[in-house]
């Protein structure tokens, strides 16, 4: 699930300045968003950069890192373990990964991507036995200007006689501005939902404390259950 999430996306919609600052926010908001991209959505950083995510929760436990060859190309690999909501079933996926930027619209005061995914690797179950190819293709659109971000992600998970296809919507808002070096918080409603292992549609508020290379977030889903997430860009 690959979010989120490139740094950027900073608060800003007033001229007001702050002490010693020689720009307004918006104009480093906007600066900051058009140049490195989207720091809510974006699954790739910046050309040459490294970046590295984790999602974590009781039943979802994702990592993984990929590498920017290009400003709309990254090559990765991960590692995703889950589990059914009746806790009878588990799954270990490891796969490489290519993510594509394949459309970005600058706008005035916003901005709107698509992303295309494409991975393969293999898949382990608690109810079969061995290993089996697994190939994960999907797709992610996004919309953000420095105060809202809206976001769908689909992607699939399919295996021999497996189909565990996920699909996910998330919205966002900021509290309030903040200067470009300073911390923003967020917050983030999501719903997602994968099939084969769960028959309810999980709803998360989070928390997001953002910066401009990294983001935290913190929430409790409807089953009461604890959801980490972080991005680091290095």
């Amino acid at each position: 699930m690959k979010f989120i999430p490139l740094p950027a996306g900073r608060a800003g919609a007033g001229p007001r300045r702050r002490r010693g600052s020689t720009m307004p926010r918006l104009s480093v908001s906007m600066a900051l968003l058009w140049s490195l991209g989207t720091a809510h959505a974006a699954p790739m950083g910046f050309k040459e950069s490294v970046m590295a995510m984790g999602d974590f929760s009781e039943n979802w436990r994702e990592a993984w890192v990929n590498y920017a060859l290009t400003a709309r190309d990254a090559v990765g690999a991960g590692g995703i373990r889950m589990r059914s909501d009746d806790k009878r079933k588990t799954r270990t996926l490891v796969d490489v990964n290519y993510t594509r930027l394949l459309k970005r619209w600058n706008l005035p005061h916003s901005q709107a991507n698509v992303w295309l995914f494409a991975g393969a690797g293999e898949i382990r179950g608690n109810d079969f036995p061995g290993s089996r190819f697994v190939y994960t293709p999907g797709f992610q659109v996004d919309y953000e200007t420095t105060r809202v971000y809206l976001a769908a992600t689909a992607r699939l998970y399919r295996a021999t006689e497996l189909n565990h296809d996920f699909g996910s919507v998330r919205v966002g808002f900021s509290f309030y501005e903040v200067d470009y070096q300073e911390v923003q918080p967020w917050l983030v409603l999501e719903a997602r939902r994968m099939r084969g292992l769960s028959d309810k549609t999980e709803i998360t508020p989070m928390l997001r404390l953002i910066h401009n290379r990294y983001f935290v977030e913190l929430g409790v889903n409807n089953s009461r259950q604890a959801r980490a997430n972080f991005m680091y860009v290095f």
